[in-house]
């Protein structure tokens, strides 16, 4: 079992499941970004469903049906499979109608164990029915055409839960979300929704529903890939029955009041913000700014520049920074804050006037997308001198580490910078993204290597001789050197 472990700040709810969140998470990304999950699960995907894996993988649990079987199915019946176990109470029912119980997924958490259900499936797959193979080619899969489906004898019904999934992998692109560090945090959260549930069943109206994060989702649809456990924890929790009716799913248009009341509940519940680093509500919101660092290319490859040494790969992250309070003083029309970077980027300055940033409620201050090499960010309380040159004096600071944050669970710090003002900041686990080089102007030289003399050039006007060597440095994204690239003009062409 897994447990969120305590709040750092006030308590936070304390669960335990029975299934390993983090794992199961992992295994579901690794599944749902495999290339076999991407193929098309349509029709004859759902008759192999039905009518050939559930039968098998019912006889093979036994007849009491207490565990399940150690097998995992193709992967366009496995993706059917999960796609229907994402309707916790239709799977439920739908087993229940037929097998007279519930048939459960395998708690295989690793992907050796997978590999090797997977070859065991296959042998038993081939035994009993010999003329289906078990993996469909492009070539095989005719049969999986969404047009026919009017006509087809797969169930429309479990057929329309596949097409809902269609996109979940695009959803969950992002490379941080694969980080063992954000399935710590996002447990943690899921663990506070479910509390929330469970609250509102008590104290709230029955039609009030509540949307899931990004990070809530996943943790979720994890928890519902292993039924029984979902039916057991949920059952234990006493939200058994509330939990579809409350929780918004994926692929249903939530209102913008009915966000609004769930950050607020959260907000209440927990005194911490809802939307935090790489737990958006609304994706569309953030997807432009993190395609634009191409994290997705950087991240899902190994580093393909092993051999230069000299390049260091550099790390981004999301981080928010939120304040809370009311500033009271004198001189507030002339007080403004200042983030800045601990290290790095000394020219970064970001200001915002305080007249106008006391609030009751959790306000974000800045969305941005830091490097790791700037080792945090720090937050100043500045008061303009006015004159021409416009200077200030600091009247307070605080810092946020990266390194701090990231040993925290719940990957975010809370700073006190005035005795009624709060600062929080919330950070994603740090990417690889891709190389940063500069290439700046050196010395001319010849053919030895040596500079040729500034007197020289400036009798030709600095303009490139032939046999004469161009040279220029490349640096990387901290300014170190990382090699040099020398180029010779000729008459015809240039040498590299």
């Amino acid at each position: 079992s897994s447990s969120p472990g305590p709040r750092g700040q006030a308590g936070y709810p304390a669960a335990f499941f029975s299934v390993d969140l983090a794992a199961a998470a992992r295994r579901l990304l690794a599944f749902l970004r495999s290339e076999s999950a991407r193929g098309n699960a349509g029709p004859r995907s759902v008759r192999r469903y039905e009518e050939m894996w559930l039968p098998l993988a019912a006889d093979a649990a036994g007849g009491g049906g207490e565990e399940a079987a150690m097998l995992v199915p193709p992967p366009d019946v496995h993706l059917v499979w999960l796609c229907h176990c994402f309707h916790h109470e239709s799977y439920v029912a739908y087993c229940a109608s037929r097998f007279g119980r519930l048939i459960d997924r395998p708690s295989i958490l690793d992907a050796e164990n997978e590999e090797h259900a997977a070859d065991c499936c296959r042998d038993i797959w081939a035994a009993r029915y010999p003329l289906e193979p078990f993996d469909l080619d492009s070539s095989e899969f005719d049969g999986n055409n969404s047009n026919g489906i009017e006509n087809d004898s797969a169930n429309s019904e479990i057929f329309m839960m596949v097409q809902t999934y269609a996109g979940l992998a695009d959803h969950f692109a992002s490379p941080f979300v694969s980080e063992g560090v954000y399935h710590v945090a996002a447990r943690r959260r899921y663990t506070c929704f479910l509390d929330l549930i469970r609250k509102g069943v008590c104290t709230t109206r029955e039609d009030t529903r509540l949307v899931p994060s990004l990070d809530i989702l996943l943790m979720w649809l994890a928890h519902q890939s292993f039924p029984a456990s979902y039916a057991t924890d949920m059952t234990l929790m006493s939200i058994k029955d509330s939990v579809m009716k409350m929780v918004v799913s994926y692929g249903e248009v939530a209102s913008e009041e009915t966000v609004e009341r769930t950050r607020i509940l959260w907000e209440e519940a927990y005194d911490e913000p809802y939307d935090l680093s790489g737990s958006e509500v609304d994706a569309a919101a953030v997807g432009t700014a993190r395609e634009a660092f191409h994290w997705q290319a950087a991240a899902s490859e190994e580093d393909t520049n092993r051999l230069y040494k000299g390049l260091q790969p550099r790390f981004l992250m999301e981080v928010c920074v939120f304040l809370k309070g009311e500033f009271d003083s004198e001189h507030i029309s002339k007080e403004f804050l200042r983030l800045r970077a601990q290290r790095c980027y000394r020219s970064l300055k970001l200001d915002k006037s305080v007249s106008n940033l006391s609030c009751k409620n959790w306000q974000k201050m800045w969305h941005m997308y830091c490097e790791f090499a700037t080792r945090g960010l720090t937050i100043e309380v500045r008061r303009s001198m006015g004159g021409c040159f416009r200077n200030s004096k600091i009247l307070k600071n605080i810092s946020f580490s990266w390194n701090d944050m990231l040993h925290e669970k719940s990957l975010m710090l809370t700073e006190e910078l005035d005795a009624r003002i709060m600062v929080m900041a919330s950070i994603t686990p740090p990417i690889q993204a891709p190389y940063l080089l500069k290439c700046v102007p050196d010395r001319v030289t010849d053919d030895g290597g040596a500079m040729i003399s500034d007197v020289i050039l400036r009798m030709r006007s600095y303009r490139p001789q032939e046999g004469r060597w161009l040279t220029r440095t490349v640096l990387d994204y901290g300014g170190k050197e990382c090699f040099v690239v020398r180029m010779r003009y000729c008459s015809e062409s240039i040498c590299i």
